[in-house]
């Protein structure tokens, strides 16, 4: 037995050792990291609903880093599909500490909500609970309560007009 091929033997042989290991230790994988998401329904069009999205935002002091239009992207494509945007919005305020804290919670921000119209015309807001991102990335206990705030705003965003 040559020398490579007992290299390349034990180098298997540890490289399987140490997946069964991290297996076994029941470290997260990509199938087992399930995102639960939330779905509000909007009594409104998909644009007046987008732009009730952007006012109440705005109107509490959230900055709006971004859209993405996916329904334009599709048709650039050359593709269609059903009206989709995901609005990217945050405050510095009360996201920096949970970043200042876990430093790689910064994926998580800044907050994400798509809004979308499906096959029946129905228009939704969809977007990932802040109790879900609990404990990410190492975030401490309770931090997370920092965003509560604004996940309030998606709900405002789109309930009804009160009676006249």
């Amino acid at each position: 037995m040559n020398m490579m091929s007992l290299s390349a033997r034990c180098t298997t042989v540890l490289r399987a050792s140490f997946l069964a290991a991290f297996v076994i230790a029941g470290a997260p994988t990509a199938a087992a990291q399930e995102i639960h998401t939330m779905k509000l329904a909007s009594p409104y069009s998909f644009a007046d609903t987008l732009a009730r999205l952007r006012t109440t935002l705005a109107g509490k002091g959230m900055t709006i880093f971004g859209t993405i239009d996916h329904q334009a992207g599709a048709r650039d494509a050359g593709l269609s599909m059903r009206p989709a945007t995901v609005v990217v919005y945050g405050n510095p305020k009360g996201g920096t500490p949970l970043m200042q804290a876990a430093p790689d919670f910064a994926l998580e921000l800044p907050l994400k909500v798509l809004v979308r119209e499906d096959e029946q015309g129905k228009t939704w807001l969809v977007y990932e609970p802040v109790a879900s991102l609990e404990g990410r990335h190492g975030l401490p206990a309770g931090m997370t309560e920092r965003l509560a705030p604004a996940e309030k705003l998606l709900a405002a965003a789109v309930q009804p007009a009160p009676a006249p």
